[in-house]
């Protein structure tokens, strides 16, 4: 009991320390921080608009134009836009989708193209994965017990209808892993326990073991308010870590883990973890390695400068930071409100915090600037 005790005050020490030093260096960011002193882009060009750098033209419009196509009723353009993926499985559900917001604007293309061709797989697919958006549209995102009982009855029995359905659309195309991600996506609305989970999750990675959004759905099931616990969630995230391929960001599905501990009781705990620390720094060597013009990317770097600068890792937060640029419309910023203020208050307690001497010539031209300004 005396040790629980010591350890509580420990930590209620730790915590009311840490709040005071926030206090002083927020207010030092609001006062005194010149972001060109650390490297950081001033803040007069921030753009909260966006996570990152809009895609390259010619992505823009290869979208707007398959996109014109399909309201145009010209299923076929839609049809070779997901083969052109190949089995580029991350790229083909990416272009999916896309295609699901098409779709979901105007979906009578969509019905031609499964009436035309019954056995593909793509095309069961989609529709399968765009019931499964409105299952849980039907149910919305309270807690259980504040759903109504017919829209909860009316969400799961979609759920258990689109996993057979995503079933019959795997047998027409076996080495298709798209099936299987939309079924592991419902799995858990349809109240799948461990040992019905298991071998749609065994589905999937025996086609796509690296799938990002599949493994963003199986975190999901895993993570306490569902059907797995902190342990479980952790464990799956920090493996994701640990067999993510050169060159793909699924070491962001830990990211989304910590992200899901942020509310709780044990989150200070886990973010203060020598093995968090270590975790993070194999995250970050891995998001050096992924192309830069992949568009999952720029929101990871902002989540991953986030858990760093809550695990007291200033420096490297404050490189994210560097590397983000002026971009600030992603989570967490966006969640508080503000995203340009929040994400300065972020990156100026990184530059504070981290010890980083500041070029002095930048630091005096924007004082110069700031007081020409009063």
């Amino acid at each position: 009991m005396v040790i629980f005790l010591a350890v509580t005050c420990g930590v209620l020490v730790i915590v009311s320390c840490l709040f005071i030093t926030l206090i002083s260096v927020d207010r030092w960011v609001r006062k005194r921080f010149v972001a060109s002193a650390y490297g950081l882009p001033p803040r007069e060009v921030l753009d909260g608009r966006h996570p990152g750098p809009l895609p390259p033209e010619h992505r823009m419009r290869e979208r707007h134009a398959v996109a014109d196509a399909a309201w145009q009723g010209d299923w076929n353009a839609v049809e070779r836009y997901v083969q052109a993926a190949g089995d580029d499985w991350d790229e083909r559900w990416h272009r999916l989708e896309l295609l699901c917001e098409v779709a979901r604007r105007d979906d009578a293309w969509l019905h031609a193209w499964r009436a035309a061709q019954p056995t593909n797989c793509d095309a069961a697919t989609l529709c399968a994965y765009i019931v499964v958006l409105r299952a849980w549209e039907i149910r919305g995102t309270a807690f259980a017990s504040a759903v109504p009982a017919p829209n909860m009855n009316q969400f799961r029995a979609m759920l258990w209808a689109v996993i057979e359905d995503a079933r019959r659309a795997a047998l027409l195309d076996p080495a298709n892993p798209g099936p299987w991600v939309v079924m592991v996506m419902a799995a858990r609305g349809a109240r799948y326990g461990h040992s019905h989970f298991e071998p749609l999750w065994s589905g999937l990675t025996a086609r796509a073991p690296f799938h990002y959004m599949g493994h963003v759905q199986a975190l999901q099931y895993w993570c306490a308010k569902w059907y797995g616990s902190h342990v479980d969630m952790m464990w799956f995230a920090f493996k994701a870590v640990r067999k993510a391929p050169v060159g793909s960001p699924l070491a962001g599905i830990y990211l989304q883990a910590l992200s899901e501990l942020a509310d709780g009781s044990t989150a200070f705990g886990v973010v203060m973890r020598p093995l968090t620390r270590r975790v993070l720094k194999q995250v970050a060597a891995s998001f050096d390695r992924v192309p830069s013009d992949d568009e999952r990317l720029p929101g990871l770097r902002h989540l991953l400068a986030h858990h760093m600068l809550r695990s007291m890792m200033y420096g490297p937060a404050l490189e994210q930071f560097r590397q983000i640029g002026p971009w600030c419309g992603a989570d967490p910023w966006r969640k508080k409100g503000n995203s340009v203020m929040a994400f300065e208050a972020a990156r100026g307690r990184a530059a504070k915090l981290s010890r980083t001497r500041p070029d002095t010539a930048s630091e005096s031209h924007g004082a110069a600037r700031s007081r020409g300004g009063a």
